[in-house]
């Protein structure tokens, strides 16, 4: 099931816009000393009943707020509930803290498994390390999409088991944007996990830009935090290493790639992202992991967006929801 309000042009225009700079929003035609509007996403999970969109509403609007859209699902013959509002609100009229205090009451009111509200242009960044290896096609595409803006992250540093020269282009970009590059010689008795824990240790999630190092669950458990993976197949086919030789040699018609959170299992997390593309009997093996590795980029850049706008929501065991 899914709700969505209707909303006038000004506003689907913001919402356009508000996605891409998260800066506040003055609706046109208002005066200049009219208050800037400031946007603000809230997700919701919680057990199902009468009433809870209707309150969600009213405690946005009975600060002022106006809700841009919303999206409700309710899963058949399952008692529970999920719901991305997004917002635009005055905060002089409605000040931030005050907002998590609105929220946090709605949550006890319905026991909720997860309420989380942000806003962008007030909250702090999302801290996030990227773990690679020598393939820098998922890394650069990262950065770049950082540099202009489409990742609305601060990446505290890159950690690679791989050693890159000081001439190295990806070098270049991390000293001119002073992020941390961390080499991390790895074997099979010693995967430098502590060393890694140590430098992760304050931010908010890890990406792996094609980092072919399998993470212990020791890692994990003591990591805590969400960890996001972009594997060069599309999951549940063709698992493990080399996929993309895996794939071609199956004489497959549709090559993937899919952005999936980390688990114990290997390449078994739940999927964020999948995307697909045709092949044929005329592609080799060369212009076939071409075709992979653009899909690679593609992928994780719309599942690490996706996650840092609060579209992304765990659902039963080992599934999402995707707003």
């Amino acid at each position: 099931m899914t709700f969505t309000r209707r909303v006038s042009s000004c506003f689907s225009q913001f919402l356009g816009s508000a996605n891409r700079s998260f800066n506040s929003y003055k609706l046109p035609g208002d005066p200049s000393s009219s208050p800037s509007l400031t946007y603000g996403i809230h997700i919701f999970h919680c057990p199902d009943e009468v009433g809870i969109v209707a309150k969600l509403s009213e405690c946005i609007a009975s600060r002022g707020g106006n809700i841009l859209g919303a999206d409700v699902f309710v899963p058949q013959n399952k008692n529970v509930f999920y719901s991305r509002s997004e917002f635009v609100f005055d905060p002089v009229r409605w000040p931030r803290k005050q907002m998590d205090e609105d929220f946090l009451k709605l949550s006890n009111m319905f026991s909720a498994i997860r309420s989380v509200v942000r806003v962008p242009a007030l909250d702090p960044k999302f801290k996030m390390a990227v773990l690679a290896s020598k393939q820098d096609h998922c890394l650069v595409d990262l950065l770049y999409g950082w540099q202009e803006g489409r990742l609305p992250v601060d990446i505290t540093c890159v950690i690679s088991n791989h050693h890159r020269g000081p001439n190295n282009n990806v070098m270049h970009f991390l000293e001119r944007n002073g992020i941390p590059y961390h080499y991390l010689h790895t074997t099979e008795e010693n995967k430098r996990e502590r060393e890694i824990l140590e430098l992760v240790l304050n931010t908010d999630f890890l990406v792996l830009a094609r980092y072919m190092q399998v993470l212990s669950g020791q890692f994990l458990r003591t990591y805590g935090k969400d960890v996001i993976n972009i594997h060069h197949g599309l999951l549940p086919s063709f698992k493990g290493g080399n996929p993309c030789k895996q794939a071609f040699d199956a004489g497959v018609k549709l090559i993937g790639a899919t952005s999936h959170f980390v688990t114990e299992e290997l390449d078994s997390g739940p999927i964020i992202e999948q995307m697909v593309e045709r092949v044929s009997h005329r592609d080799n093996l060369q212009s076939f992991v071409q075709k992979s590795e653009n899909l690679e980029k593609q992928c994780l850049a719309k599942a690490l967006r996706w996650y840092c706008e609060l579209r992304v929501l765990p659902y039963e065991e080992n599934r999402t929801v995707v707003f």
